[in-house]
This record gives C-alpha cells, sequence and structure tokens, in this order.
C-alpha cells in the first residue's frame, strides 16, 4: 500500500495526521519535515518572551513520540525538492518516496523587508523555532528594538518585548495598527495602551535604509527620519509558500489554488493552512487550519467531505488592550459603528439592513466575542452590548 504523503510539520501537517488517525489507523503515512520535525504551537512564538519560554521549552512533543503516537515515518531535516505528478513521487536530494495521496502543508515565508548591506544581518524574522532562537539570543536585557510592521504579529511581538523591558518602536506603513482588520478607534486605542508600556509609533512610514550605529543599526525611514536599535524584527507579513507546486504544474494564485475538498488542480494532491488558497482567500489563522484538517480527513479517509468555515473570531494576544476581532468579508458593503465606555470598545461592522457582519472588541467587551458570533447575520447595535464580565 503506498502511503499518504503529508510535506510539512507544522501546526497544519501535524493536525490533519492527528484528524486522520481519528478515522484511519492503519494507511501507512510519511510526513516530511525540512527542520526537526518536533510539534510546536506557531502562534505561541510571538508571546514567549513574557512567558520566559526558550525554543525548546515550546515544543510540545518530541518527533520521536509524535511518529509512535500518530503511528506515522516522519523524515526530518529533510527538504523535498520536486513534486512528480505523472509518477506521484515526491523527491528531495538524496531520496524519493511515491505516495497514494499527497498533502502539502507547507506554511508562507516572510515577505522581505528588503533592507540589504552593512547592518541587515541584525534584521531578524521570527516564522519558527529556529528563528525565535536565533532572535532570542541576539536580544540584550532592556535593549532596544525596532519592529517593521504593526500588524498582527508586530503589535504582538511589540507588546511582548515592551512587557519584558525592552525598548520597541514601530515602524508601520499604516495609519493605524491592524487598518485592515479593525476601524480607527480600536486602533488608535491599542496604539495607546502599547504607547503607556513604551511603545513608540512610526505611522504612515516605512525603513528605506540600514547601516551600523555602535553596536546596533541605525534605520533610515523614508522622511529621512533615524532610529537606531540593537536588532530589528521585519514582521511586515508572510507569503504562502506556493512555489513548490507551481514548479509541479499545480495552479497557484495568492496561495495554492484548492476546491471547497482542498484538492488542487491535480488529482490526489492536496493543501491546507497557510499556504492554501479557497475560493479566493487566505486564512493564515488556528481556527480555519483546524476545519480544514477535519475535512480533509474525512476526504482522505475515503468520505469526501468540503471544509465548511464556521465564524471565526481571532483573538489578538495584546494583554496591554485585550482585543478580538472578526473581519467582515472582504469586499462587504456597510460599515463600522462604534461604541466606546468604561468597558472598552465595540465596534460593530453593519451591512445596510444593520445585519452584523463583523466586530472589533477591545477591553473586557473582548470577552463578549462568543455572543457576537452568535450573532453574525443577525440585526444587532452598539447599544445591544451584552454586560462585561465582572
Amino acid at each position: 500500500m503506498q502511503p499518504i504523503v503529508i510535506i510539512g510539520s507544522g501546526l497544519a501537517g501535524y493536525t490533519v495526521l492527528r484528524e486522520l488517525r481519528k478515522r484511519d489507523h492503519e494507511t501507512p503515512v510519511t510526513l516530511i519535515s525540512s527542520d526537526d520535525g518536533h510539534f510546536y504551537s506557531k502562534p505561541n512564538l510571538s508571546n514567549a518572551l513574557a512567558a520566559g519560554r526558550t525554543a525548546g521549552q515550546l515544543v510540545n512533543t518530541p518527533r520521536e513520540k509524535m511518529a509512535a503516537d500518530l503511528k506515522a515515518e516522519v523524515l526530518a531535516n529533510t527538504r523535498v525538492t520536486a513534486i512528480d505528478i505523472a509518477g506521484k513521487k515526491v523527491r528531495w536530494n538524496d531520496g524519493e518516496t511515491t505516495y497514494s495521496k499527497l498533502v502539502l502543508a507547507l506554511g508562507a515565508d516572510p515577505i522581505p523587508h528588503g533592507l540589504t548591506g552593512p547592518g541587515s544581518e541584525k534584521v531578524f524574522a521570527v516564522n519558527d523555532l529556529q528563528d525565535y532562537a536565533a532572535f532570542r539570543a541576539a536580544l540584550r536585557p532592556g535593549g532596544r528594538v525596532a519592529i517593521l510592521g504593526g500588524g498582527l504579529i508586530g503589535s504582538e511581538f511589540a507588546n511582548d518585548l515592551a512587557a519584558t523591558g525592552h525598548k520597541v518602536e514601530v515602524v508601520h506603513l499604516g495609519p493605524w495598527p491592524l487598518e485592515r482588520l479593525i476601524p480607527e478607534q480600536v486602533g488608535r486605542a491599542l496604539a495607546d495602551a502599547l504607547a503607556e508600556k513604551g511603545v513608540a509609533w512610526h505611522f504612515g512610514r516605512t525603513a528605506k535604509a540600514i547601516e551600523p550605529a555602535g553596536d546596533g543599526v541605525a534605520l533610515t525611514l523614508d522622511d529621512g527620519s533615524r532610529i537606531e536599535a540593537d536588532i530589528v524584527l521585519s514582521a511586515i507579513g508572510l507569503r504562502s509558500r506556493t512555489q513548490l507546486a507551481a514548479s509541479a504544474g499545480i495552479q497557484v494564485k495568492r496561495g495554492i489554488v484548492l476546491d471547497k475538498t482542498l484538492q488542487t488542480s491535480v488529482p490526489d494532491v492536496y493543501a491546507m493552512g497557510d499556504c492554501a488558497e479557497v475560493d479566493g482567500q487566505v486564512l493564515p489563522f488556528v481556527l480555519p487550519l483546524m476545519q480544514q484538517a477535519r475535512a480533509l480527513a474525512a476526504t482522505l479517509a475515503g468520505e469526501r467531505t468540503e471544509v465548511r468555515y464556521p465564524v471565526m473570531p481571532v483573538v489578538v494576544k495584546t494583554p496591554a488592550l485585550p482585543l478580538a476581532v472578526l473581519p467582515p468579508a472582504i469586499g462587504a458593503e456597510g460599515g463600522w459603528q462604534v461604541d466606546c465606555n468604561d468597558d472598552g470598545i465595540c465596534a460593530l461592522h453593519l451591512d445596510k439592513d444593520q445585519l452584523l457582519q463583523g466586530f472589533a472588541l477591545a477591553g473586557k467587551q473582548a470577552g463578549q466575542r462568543t455572543q457576537y458570533a452568535a450573532k453574525v447575520g443577525q440585526p444587532v447595535s452598539p447599544a445591544q452590548t451584552p454586560a462585561p464580565p465582572a
């Protein structure tokens, strides 16, 4: 029997394997990892400093135990170089394996920051355990860190670094943090809450050059101003890993293009997680990944299943201002209605009929995300905000 092959040992790869084993205990599975194959949760990287956790302490389960528990062969430190669609094989430098079905759980890469030359070796991106270990080793107690990007990951790292005594400056092209997800009032409140923790913001700016400055570096911004820091963290976004699929003739756009069963344009080849594009959407969050894993596991086990997403709020890990967000669908008509009070901020995205399309809840109001998730598609207004928990 030819194995099911999973490429990728991140949360996506291991979750679909775990879900498959709930349905099928016998089909051989080979999971191929470009790193050591240990299991950890990538979302924990952006708040590990305040938790005092090293890279090693973030490992939930060693590779050997994952392989034994899930009855799978795990090939560590093996980078797949090609997919042979006709022969149903995957290849790496010194080997290959056949597959009955193939799952691409490839993840995403940081978008290049574009800073080159002397000083650029002090620019870090944290996208896996090895990246986190290198970044953590480069930090100085109470040192200066410049962050490029004030989106979800940049804001979470800003909170984490400030909470551990570092001096943080964030360079963000947008007019407020998370501007693609939340309205201005919520974004300004998040910026202010982090500023109270010592975070300095440079909105509407980008970094254009980097050069050594003493033991650290100096960034020159597009308005000519300069920021000095010990190191720089690039958090300007992620881009789906599509190169391997594209080189095999699999259709890609922003991500690997999939139907609702998560099958690619090639039979018996599937994808999920940060590299997946379903109905034109790439959803780089944990809850969509979990739904994809359950649906795909059923399909791999012989029960063709389409992925269906429930309402999935995103909890932003910024303790300075607790935040829960359900972005409205891209292109959704309507607008934000915002209610601010001592309990926080309740921002609701409503259509012309006052039907709830999304929300951004800050402060104590963030605890109401489940209640508001249940109201999506129903008429609602900020005045109907449930009483926050005591």
